[in-house]
């Protein structure tokens, strides 16, 4: 009896009394109003009449937005084990729907360049700390055996939430649009978003003060900056298999923003006429729902198969799931095809995030927790600047590339066959 309720609570997280709730609706607000900002950001830099990205605009974009938390992520660490992470995520929001109102106000007048790009640094950098806090958070509210579907339900939940986000940002704009001008219905969509803001501030006084850490006996006084997250990178060196999930997700995680760009380019000016960027915009956020689908089931099944096969087997197994509906895309670069891939390689790295996600929070002291995510949000972060400049590197304007495709497939099979070898990643549950 206790076996089964024990297996039980891979799949089922709640139970009477449970604060997971608390923290799910903070994040999942916060990431429904994060695909509300980015859909209009979108729009307005990538999807304008008078803006036609190239390859080397979008990878630009993709590298600004995260480029703050690769620099700043070092130091996150410090916050995220010294001080509430209920205050940080709470005054984080406050920061972030203050620097919307300004982005906002912006957009309106029409301004980009250095300015806008410093206001939009700041918005990104405070959601990566807001995430970290609260994936740092998670274990002290929830059994060791629930992480698992814990993390299932945080991550896909939030990710969907960014999709169904975006998705109403376009749809709200596109209602806009038949009376304003382009960059005003940006403007109110972002405004809106900064109120969204403030509501999940404000539903982060449902946690108490030290609620999700740290606790007060773990707290340590000093600081030391980028040794910080070189501690957390030591420290992950004696859990060698929680540093090779953590490497495996960044080369999943910059395959994926690489096909990404390669998506985004084909929708804006080769399956749509160049001048009609609405229909772009529409067909890429078709594309992105889809992946939002193979997301949310990636989520649904890990839970069944990490029972069956055990998490380090089914990170590795997923590594190159998604590869023949890549080699499909690469010999037919169709818009049905494009869909295709979406979503088997969103369902697949929702699979390797989910799991790797459960192995590091299991095997990570909480004193040391926000190092190890603050290192591991800097390496995802750095490999997914590093697809988008591949991307950029390799790809035409038009959009259309056999050797980008190709070079995802090769890193993926490598990362699942080399670094996740079974000698040096064991099939331990």
């Amino acid at each position: 009896m206790q076996d089964n309720q024990q297996k039980q609570s891979h799949y089922w997280p709640f139970h009477k009394g449970s604060r997971l709730p608390a923290l799910l609706q903070i994040r999942w607000l916060g990431q429904f109003t994060d695909g509300l900002f980015q859909s209009s950001l979108a729009s307005f830099v990538l999807f304008s009449p008078e803006r036609q990205p190239n390859a080397v605009a979008a990878a630009i974009a993709f590298t600004v937005v995260l480029l703050p938390y690769s620099l700043v992520g070092p130091y996150a660490g410090i916050f995220l084990d010294r001080f509430s992470r209920q205050k940080i995520v709470q005054v984080s929001n406050l920061i972030r729907a203050l620097d919307l109102v300004l982005i906002a106000v912006a957009i309106k007048s029409g301004l980009t360049g250095v300015p806008l790009t410093l206001l939009v640094l700041v918005a990104f950098g405070i959601n990566r700390l807001i995430l970290a806090g609260l994936s740092a958070g998670l274990p002290l509210i929830v059994k060791k055996g629930e992480l698992i579907a814990a993390n299932a339900l945080a991550v896909t939940g939030g990710t969907l939430g960014v999709v169904i986000g975006g998705g109403a940002g376009i749809g709200l704009k596109k209602i806009l649009d038949h009376s304003h001008k382009s960059d005003f219905s940006d403007a109110v969509v972002i405004a809106l978003a900064a109120l969204l803001y403030l509501a999940s501030a404000a539903l982060t006084q449902r946690l108490k003060h030290r609620e999700i850490g740290p606790r007060e006996h773990e707290i340590s006084q000093e600081i030391r900056g980028w040794r910080e997250m070189l501690e957390g990178f030591h420290i992950l060196r004696a859990h060698s298999d929680a540093l090779r999930g953590i490497l495996a997700t960044a080369v999943q995680r910059g395959g994926l923003t690489a096909l990404t760009l390669m998506g985004l380019l084909l929708e804006r000016n080769t399956y749509h006429p160049s001048n009609n960027p609405d229909a772009g915009l529409s067909g890429f956020a078709v594309a992105l729902g889809i992946a939002g689908v193979g997301i949310g089931l990636g989520s649904l099944i890990t839970p069944i198969f990490v029972e069956r096969f055990g998490r380090h087997k089914w990170i590795r197994l997923m590594m190159v799931a998604g590869v023949p509906f890549i080699i499909v895309f690469l010999l037919s670069q169709k818009q049905w095809s494009l869909i295709l891939a979406a979503f088997f390689v969103g369902l697949c790295g929702q699979a390797v995030k989910v799991t790797n996600d459960a192995l590091v929070q299991s095997k990570i002291d909480d004193e040391f927790r926000g190092r190890v995510f603050a290192f591991y949000d800097v390496c995802v972060n750095g490999a997914i600047v590093g697809g988008a400049l591949v991307a950029a590197l390799v790809l035409p304007t038009s959009g259309k590339s056999i050797l980008l495709p190709a070079l995802i497939c090769i890193a993926y099979l490598f990362t699942s066959g080399g670094l996740l070898r079974g000698v040096r990643f064991p099939p331990r549950k």
